[in-house]
């Protein structure tokens, strides 16, 4: 995949849990866990902003372009 997640690396940044992330973005703890895995295929907009707010951080900090 060119895309990679960094979520896992936020996520230890800001000492936060799966469970706490996923509850304070409103998402199931299922999905959040395939976005972390880099699993899914699209992210909603709204989603990667509960989440950056979340994590007080930028999208850029959570998604990297990298060449295969």
């Amino acid at each position: 995949m060119a895309i990679v997640v960094n979520l896992d690396v936020m996520m230890a940044k800001r000492k936060i849990s799966l469970n706490e992330l996923a509850e304070t973005v409103n998402i199931t703890l299922a999905n959040l866990s395939k976005l972390k895995t880099g699993k899914v295929k699209a992210v909603r907009f709204s989603t990667l902003e509960a989440v950056c707010e979340a994590l007080d951080c930028q999208p850029g900090d959570l998604l990297e372009y990298s060449k295969e």
